[in-house]
């Protein structure tokens, strides 16, 4: 079993949103799996159990997008890597709380492989920056990646978002997941110089590790 791997570039959120509900609506139980790999012009959405009060500086420039996946309220904008998984969970023998922690653990990995030390938060989706040392005090604690997942008829599609060198003064106009203050950060910001390209293949590998473990 193997994933069909598409690098999509830099692709308009609401078009791509609709063909990922569209592929998972006419899919039947022979169609392959896909991995989507992207990048998004500057928005925000909002997730089914999101708070719209959460978006608490509207941009003019920065469109704000209701949409089905789980969670609260993020953006998206060039220099950040979203992964989007069109998966049947049936046949891979996965379950929804399973295949977050598959996700969250290709994350961490592909962060350690740049010597950035991340976890989970528990009840708070996502990775974080460690709260320890080699982490520079700053930094402690800084959500690094998102992750949003709606699940229909055993399929599954949204997926991740992971901040490489991304403009985080967006993310100073919500309370990023409806947490007010909570700090984000970038890989750029922690001295990671690697280019984008390089740094999606490296979590395309870790997601492919996680979904098809030997």
């Amino acid at each position: 079993m193997s994933f069909l791997v598409k690098h999509l570039g830099v692709v308009d959120y609401e078009s791509t949103y609709q063909a990922m509900r569209d592929f998972t609506q006419h899919r039947d139980g022979n169609t392959p799996d896909e991995i989507w790999i992207l990048e998004h012009p500057p928005v925000f959405t909002l997730g089914l159990a999101g708070d719209a009060s959460n978006l608490h500086s509207p941009s003019n420039q920065i469109p704000l997008v209701q949409v089905d996946r789980g969670g609260e309220i993020t953006y998206h904008g060039p220099g950040q890597i979203v992964a989007y998984l069109l998966l049947d969970l049936r046949r891979l023998g996965i379950f929804v709380k399973e295949l977050v922690s598959r996700i969250e653990q290709a994350l961490i990995d592909t962060l350690a492989d740049y010597d950035v030390q991340a976890e989970r938060h528990r009840g708070a989706p996502g990775i974080y920056l460690s709260q320890e040392d080699p982490i520079p005090l700053a930094y402690r604690g800084a959500k690094i990646a998102a992750l949003g997942l709606k699940v229909s008829k055993g399929c599954t599609y949204h997926g991740l978002a992971l901040n490489v060198s991304t403009d985080l003064s967006a993310f100073s106009r919500i309370h990023p997941c409806g947490y007010e203050g909570l700090k984000t950060v970038d890989m750029q910001t922690l001295g990671i110089k690697d280019n984008i390209g390089i740094i999606s293949q490296t979590l395309l590998g870790h997601l492919q590790k996680q979904l098809l473990p030997s």
